[in-house]
């Protein structure tokens, strides 16, 4: 029994535009295609980075840097209240290695904790005596009342000046490119002393 064929005007062709669905044999839309206009995650964040490290002009960043030393100065000195012989010291210590790694952040300066307790310690030994009187300072809180008081005036004072020194000491460092492995405490020993006087001249 021979087929009839179908009469032309109704066969089905490769081009389906009956609304049905999409054209036999053509390629179906690529949904993970970018839209016309739009711009990836990753795009944006790039200009976004590069914007950043455009508006980070060494003006910007001494700024944001002294700022930022200011501020953990006050709170060093804070901790200089804690009445507690040598946890006092400790915990200015710990304040001054926190706002060492800040500032490394904002210069892009690599950062480590040993190497940065190591100058900061570098860097006390040349403030003598006003590590020494520090250390002086913490050990009369044990003594009764009168250690209390003279220490609660002394100690605030001191772990502030000697924060805010340190912290000028790396500002003036980082800015002309130096690293935390070039930092030689010894070369900002005059440096620390002018910076204190201007803290203490405030």
């Amino acid at each position: 029994m021979n087929k009839k064929k179908l009469p032309r005007a109704i066969r089905p062709t490769t081009a389906d535009t009956s609304g049905l669905g999409p054209a036999l044999g053509a390629a179906a839309p690529d949904s993970t295609a970018p839209r016309v206009g739009s711009k990836s995650e990753a795009t944006m964040e790039n200009e976004a980075a590069s914007a950043d490290a455009t508006e980070m002009t060494p003006e910007r960043r001494r700024a944001m840097a002294m700022k930022l030393v200011e501020r953990f100065s006050l709170w060093s000195g804070a901790a200089g209240l804690i009445p507690v012989p040598f946890v006092d010291l400790a915990a200015v210590g710990g304040v001054q290695i926190q706002m060492l790694r800040r500032i490394s952040q904002i210069y892009d300066v690599p950062f480590t904790e040993n190497r940065g307790k190591s100058i900061i310690a570098g860097l006390a030994g040349s403030m003598i005596p006003a590590s020494s009187a520090m250390g002086t300072a913490s050990l009369i809180k044990g003594l009764p009342l009168v250690g209390t008081l003279v220490s609660a005036i002394a100690m605030p004072a001191l772990s502030a000046g000697a924060t805010y020194a340190i912290g000028m000491a790396f500002i003036q460092h980082f800015s002309s490119g130096g690293t935390l492995l070039d930092f030689k405490p010894g070369s900002y020993h005059e440096f620390i002393k002018a910076q204190k006087e201007m803290w203490r001249g405030r």
